[in-house]
């Protein structure tokens, strides 16, 4: 049970962040979608640590020879969603062209595939994570896995409304837009059982697979996250919330962990 509810909970937190869409006006302030943003990325960044890269390191043991696994698996995440943002089709909705390559595909379409992109890695933490509580990892903690899918969930709200509110102002009707805003959250949870599966069968590979999400995530954080964050003339909101989700996020983890 505490496992589907580490699965679950943060797709709430996008269908939650799409529910938004029949609260909020058409378009998003670019104070409000910095400040979002920024906060979104203050979680991810401080999970990305906290949750995967120090259990990571404790469990391949001291010293440098020990270190490289965890630097083998940072780089490949880093490699894997430089590979999917390159070759799959996406339109963050404040840009103004789309990215990857040229496709026949709709901008709406674009835009939920952008934020499918982002689900990936988050997915990724939160079943890897879950996989070492399952298998008995003592580095990891069912409590610390809950704290990682709040934290998730938590950053997925305002994602959730950067989906559906774009496309309500791109024509969609409200529900229509809440659907399709609510549906782009699937892929996280699609993304923690196939980690899962992955896992069952790889035995010795989680401190790599600790590594790899922390790079995904951190490459999300990079690419996209943060220099989005800082449009317009009050960017520096963007950084304020940074600072409030990164303490957030570590309250979690240090107090249910």
């Amino acid at each position: 049970m505490e496992i589907i509810i580490g699965l679950t909970v943060p797709f709430l937190g996008t269908t939650l962040g799409a529910a938004l869409v029949f609260l909020l006006r058409d378009r998003i302030s670019d104070s409000t979608n910095n400040a979002m943003l920024g906060f979104a990325s203050g979680i991810m960044v401080a999970a990305s640590f906290w949750s995967l890269l120090q259990p990571a390191l404790e469990q391949a043991g001291e010293g440098i020879a020990n270190s490289w696994p965890v630097i083998a698996g940072f780089l490949a995440g880093m490699g894997f969603l430089l590979s999917l943002d390159t070759f799959i089709p996406h339109q963050h909705p404040d840009g103004d062209s789309p990215e990857g390559p040229k496709s026949s595909l709709s901008r709406s379409t674009k835009m939920i595939l952008a934020v499918a992109l982002h689900n990936i890695p988050e997915g990724m933490a939160v079943g890897v994570v879950l996989a070492g509580v399952a298998g008995g990892d003592a580095s990891l903690t069912i409590a610390g896995a809950l704290a990682l899918s709040i934290g998730m969930a938590i950053q997925n709200i305002p994602e959730g409304a950067i989906i559906s509110v774009p496309l309500r102002s791109e024509g969609k009707s409200r529900p229509k837009a809440f659907l399709m805003g609510a549906l782009s959250g699937l892929v996280e949870p699609v993304a923690a059982i196939a980690t899962m599966l992955f896992l069952d069968n790889s035995s010795g590979a989680m401190p790599v697979l600790l590594a790899f999400a922390a790079g995904a995530m951190l490459y999300v954080v990079v690419e996209e996250l943060i220099p989005s964050s800082q449009h317009g003339k009050h960017s520096n909101i963007g950084t304020i919330t940074f600072a409030i989700g990164f303490v957030l996020m570590m309250l979690l983890d240090s107090i249910l962990n």
